[in-house]
């Protein structure tokens, strides 16, 4: 009699299980009908939206656009509350200004933190872009634009997404805090001050980044790892004014050949960094997964004619002998970013300049101490300068790498929610560049990083014809909503 009661239980409970199952699947495909909808109801509306905000040109780098950079910060301070959020502000700084926003609909559930940035590269070179800049041109089914894809468009994918929770169903499911920047294309300095100085207003269970690309549009990808920075100027000096090559060349120092040597020197043809402190630290950092070395090995040549096309060359260089991906998201990389000096116009001027600048960035694996490379660089400045010449190596930014722990809920959320919306599992990835507020909210919070972008490796970022696609725009859109509930 025990055994055929238990069986009744057991049975009349499952039923009841099956349901309530039921009757939750049945009200969560009823939201998510009604928010899909409202996306596509309303997506010409969310691109005319975007393209005014692509319009204003937030360059956050010079000061002659500051007033576009603070007009670019009240525009996004009407769509945060047009998105239902309440206390949008802006909060002054002694750079540019913060915009913060926040809905807290139930203290019992999860908090999450979203963060981007409204402001963005210059321009140059100006003569390469199709269209103007800041004139947004849909063609090809992408809006054109600097900023479309890094961070205008992410940042508003994520307020779109709120804003249809709140026109369909009240509220969003969450509670929701919002804080943009306008300084993540120069300092950072402003967010990095005033959260360090206000832990309090920025406390959440997470933190949501919408900057960063996936592998395809059809192949979703999330972020597990972002690099840290170093960013400096090397300045070297010779005679103490420019000099008439014919009188003195042969025996003048000359900085911009000095310069060339020195980097020579830095990184050969073969991609290794010659800085043996980093190379001994390297030994000791982490190394790739079993997966993602399988990963690499059976889309090896995929990979690579993925990253010539992307980049429109005919070859990789650098350390060829490492899979690529490894090389973009684990190892670190010596880049020169320009170099000045000398005489640079049309025609003919037989100069030896006095003086040269070049501009060169460490990208570091986020396993590294960026204050320790920096230390590391300036000393290998220091010991291959060759002589004749007087070298003074400038930081001038320095951002801390980042590694995603892949277990934890929010992030196992974010999966849900892509797998759903593009209908396979989204791959791990490493993302070789640097997000420094990344490691500053995971520093200073405490709380898990969700590097979930919607980007796509040719988008140009920080380049002419910068895009982002609207497809990707859309299912981004669909995809926040999603995770939104999914975190619940």
């Amino acid at each position: 009699m025990k055994v055929c009661r238990t069986r009744a239980i057991a049975s009349t409970t499952s039923s009841r299980n099956k349901n309530a199952n039921t009757t939750n699947f049945a009200t969560y495909m009823n939201i998510f009908n009604k928010l899909h909808d409202y996306i596509d109801d309303n997506f010409e509306l969310f691109v005319k939206r975007l393209t005014q905000w692509l319009s204003i040109p937030s360059i956050s780098t010079l000061p002659a656009n500051r007033k576009e950079v603070s007009e670019a910060a009240l525009w996004i301070l009407d769509q945060l509350e047009a998105a239902g959020l309440n206390d949008a502000t802006v909060i002054e700084t002694k750079g540019h200004p913060l915009v913060f926003g926040q809905k807290l609909v139930n203290p019992d559930l999860p908090t999450l933190l979203i963060y981007g940035h409204y402001d963005v590269q210059p321009v140059d070179p100006l003569e390469e872009w199709i269209t103007p800049p800041f004139s947004p041109d849909i063609r090809d089914g992408a809006i054109y634009a600097r900023g479309a894809s890094d961070d205008k468009g992410q940042v508003l994918l994520v307020l779109f997404a709120i804003e249809a929770w709140t026109r369909t169903a009240g509220a969003v499911p969450v509670n929701i805090k919002v804080v943009l920047e306008g300084e993540e294309e120069s300092s950072g300095d402003a967010i990095e001050k005033y959260v360090t100085a206000n832990p309090e207003m920025f406390s959440a269970d997470a933190v949501l980044i919408c900057d960063t690309p996936m592998m395809s549009a059809t192949q979703p990808s999330i972020i597990t790892s972002l690099r840290g920075i170093v960013y400096s100027e090397i300045a070297m000096s010779g005679a103490s004014s420019d000099l008439h090559s014919g009188s003195y060349g042969g025996v003048a120092p000359n900085p911009v050949h000095g310069l060339c040597l020195l980097l020579g020197k830095l990184k050969q043809e073969d991609g290794v960094i010659r800085i043996p402190e980093l190379q001994k630290a390297l030994d000791d950092s982490s190394a790739p997964t079993r997966a993602e070395l399988d990963y690499w090995q059976q889309n090896g040549r995929a990979i690579r004619a993925e990253l010539c096309r992307t980049m429109g060359v005919t070859q990789l260089v650098g350390e060829t002998e490492r899979p690529p991906l490894e090389c973009i998201g684990l190892r670190p990389t010596l880049e020169i970013h320009g170099i000045r000096g000398g005489f640079v116009g049309e025609g003919e001027k037989t100069v030896i300049p006095a003086k040269a600048l070049a501009k060169v960035s460490l990208r570091v694996p986020p396993g590294l101490d960026p204050d320790k490379v920096a230390e590391w660089f300036t000393k290998a400045v220091r010991d291959n300068s060759p002589q004749g010449y007087e070298t003074e190596t400038r930081i001038l930014h320095i951002g801390r790498g980042l590694a995603v722990d892949p277990e934890n809920s929010y992030f196992r959320a974010a999966v849900r929610a892509l797998e759903k919306t593009y209908g396979k599992g989204p791959l791990l990835t490493r993302e070789g560049g640097s997000i420094p507020v990344a490691a500053l909210f995971n520093e200073i919070l405490q709380i898990p990083v969700i590097l979930m972008g919607f980007g796509l490796p040719d988008d140009n970022l920080h380049a002419p014809n910068e895009k982002f696609s609207l497809e990707q725009f859309r299912r981004g859109i669909k995809t926040v909503a999603l995770f939104l509930k999914e975190i619940t």
